[in-house]
């Protein structure tokens, strides 16, 4: 194997699991059509996902080539361990890149500047396919920025994008209520009931289920949760735009208005670093705030 067919087969992963994405999201369409459902806000809110593409893209060619490029220098140059592309270290890598999303996105979930990005995605109202594309702008720059120190263990960059990709590409389909639960592929696999769970604002859903192609690693951490009654989806604070500016930058105005009133510089490290919704403890008698899980 080398490193341009293992880039081919990621490619070609995700291209059909975006066919699948394509098919699910095309009943999805007939059914809401047929049964009254497919109104005017229900269609901005799919145009709004899709929307996000265009400032993802935009990163990715400005930015992502310059990261491979950097990392693929990092590796020649530093890293003389490098791991021969066999079949078993493809599979290695995405098993690495399944642990390495796990962590990833639960820290996204935990960092508010992270969570500025990955909010993007949890801002719908509503659980169809095109979800699977709603990304924050620097979701994809952050994700292969987190997945660096696989590089040093001697991955070689080729298998770690591609890892990234068929994580991410594996995902497509479970954007969906179509899909009811899977039988015994539930305690193992990510699946489309327990990827609703992720997507649930209510108490009991929250900071659920974080895994991407495997759900056990949610399961070794603490932070499985079983599908129970259908999920509220989107974020816990009241959120229900369409406008896709908006919601390429939902968060922004928060996170500001939040530095701005930042007393010390610590203020202004945990607005930025803390979870989202942290306030200070002592805050002027006149300064009313939201519940911390209002701004989630």
């Amino acid at each position: 194997m080398t490193a341009d067919s293992i880039t081919l087969f990621a490619t070609n992963f995700d291209d059909a699991f975006f066919l699948i994405g394509g098919a699910i999201l095309v009943i999805e369409l007939l059914t809401a059509l047929f049964s009254g459902s497919l109104r005017g806000r229900a269609i901005l809110d799919m145009i709004a996902s899709a929307t996000t593409q265009i400032p993802s893209l935009l990163v990715e060619i400005f930015l992502m080539s310059f990261l491979y490029v950097g990392m693929v220098i990092v590796a020649d140059t530093f890293v003389t361990w490098q791991m021969p592309i066999t079949i078993w270290t493809v599979a290695l890598a995405i098993l690495a890149c399944d642990f390495v999303y796990y962590w990833e996105h639960r820290v996204a979930h935990q960092v508010r500047l992270l969570w500025t990005q990955h909010a993007v995605h949890h801002s719908s109202r509503e659980m169809n396919v095109l979800v699977a594309i709603r990304f924050g702008p620097f979701e994809g720059f952050i994700s292969a920025l987190l997945h660096f120190p696989l590089i040093l263990l001697g991955f070689p960059p080729a298998l770690v994008f591609a890892g990234i990709i068929i994580v991410l590409g594996y995902q497509t389909w479970i954007h969906t209520e179509l899909i009811g639960k899977l039988g015994p592929l539930e305690g193992w696999l990510n699946t489309p009931a327990s990827h609703r769970v992720h997507h649930g604002c209510d108490d009991k859903y929250i900071d659920k289920n974080y895994g991407g192609i495997l759900i056990i690693w949610d399961r070794l951490f603490g932070t499985y949760q079983r599908e129970e009654e259908t999920p509220h989806y989107g974020l816990k604070r009241d959120y229900d735009s369409v406008n896709p500016l908006s919601v390429w930058f939902s968060e922004w105005p928060g996170l500001f208005s939040d530095l701005k009133k930042a007393r010390t510089f610590g203020d202004a490290w945990m607005y930025l670093f803390g979870r989202p919704g942290w306030q200070p403890q002592s805050l002027p008698a006149d300064l009313t705030l939201p519940a911390p899980e209002q701004t989630r």
